[in-house]
């Protein structure tokens, strides 16, 4: 990451208006591409009841090209055979849409949120329009949240917040909404190197989220890699003032 990359990701992280819409046009403005992600499917012979019934969605931050190590992650949940969505924050209303009627039909037991940054901002929206939609969460992770966050109501039952305290990010607060468990954990001083653009490319931090996932599918006990697994193209979004293309 340059000096000015991360000079222009700080000015934007502090610069951008709070509702979603207006980041998004910011985004579309800057023609820069915001793409929904790919959807990663492990084959289902490999995969443990537990995992092929869970989904993980991987929420990236501002403009789409600062939290990368996202993908890292969502390959090594590959390789233990638990399906996962990597997607720009933007679409966190569409995404909880489709986690919805899937869990509806019940194609998905198991709902885990992981954002970086914007992304981590995001969780709370998405976890409330879940929660609005009669869908629980069963874990939610949040990587250095940008902007003041706060639970307010939804169903999750486990929330990590893992931020940077002499940097970007700060503690999210709950209100009486949330009943579920909230987690905030400074990693500034217990981490080397970590950083705001670094925190989701950190190989310890990648292990935290990992082994927080692994708990609740495997029960802390984690998978032997499950072999390449396949991946599936997400649906195209024609180009809209969201961002989606």
């Amino acid at each position: 990451m340059t000096p000015r990359a991360s000079t222009i990701h700080s000015i934007i992280s502090r610069s951008l208006p709070a509702r979603w819409l207006g980041m998004a046009a910011l985004a579309v403005a800057l023609v820069l591409p915001l793409g929904i992600g790919t959807v990663r499917a492990a084959p289902a012979p490999a995969a443990a009841a537990t995992a092929s019934t869970t989904h993980v969605y991987l929420l990236r931050g501002v403009l789409n090209i600062f939290s990368l190590g996202l993908d890292d992650i969502a390959a090594k949940l590959d390789s233990q055979g638990i399906p996962n969505t990597v997607a720009n924050f933007v679409s966190w209303s569409s995404l909880a849409d489709e986690a919805a009627a899937a869990y509806r039909a019940g194609r998905i037991k198991t709902i885990i949120l992981v954002g970086h940054s914007s992304g981590a901002t995001a969780l709370p929206d998405m976890i409330n329009k879940l929660g609005q939609l009669g869908v629980p969460v069963k874990l939610a992770i949040g990587l250095d949240s940008v902007f003041k966050t706060k639970l307010v109501g939804g169903n999750a039952e486990r929330y990590i917040n893992f931020y940077i305290a002499n940097g970007n990010g700060e503690p999210v607060r709950r209100d009486d909404g949330f009943h579920g468990k909230l987690e905030n954990v400074d990693v500034g001083t217990a981490v080397p190197g970590v950083g705001h653009i670094t925190i989701e490319k950190n190989q310890i931090m990648q292990q935290k989220v990992i082994g927080a996932i692994d708990s609740v599918v495997f029960g802390g006990k984690g998978r032997q890699p499950a072999g390449p697994p396949t991946r599936m193209a997400a649906p195209q979004r024609a180009a809209s003032a969201t961002g989606y293309r």
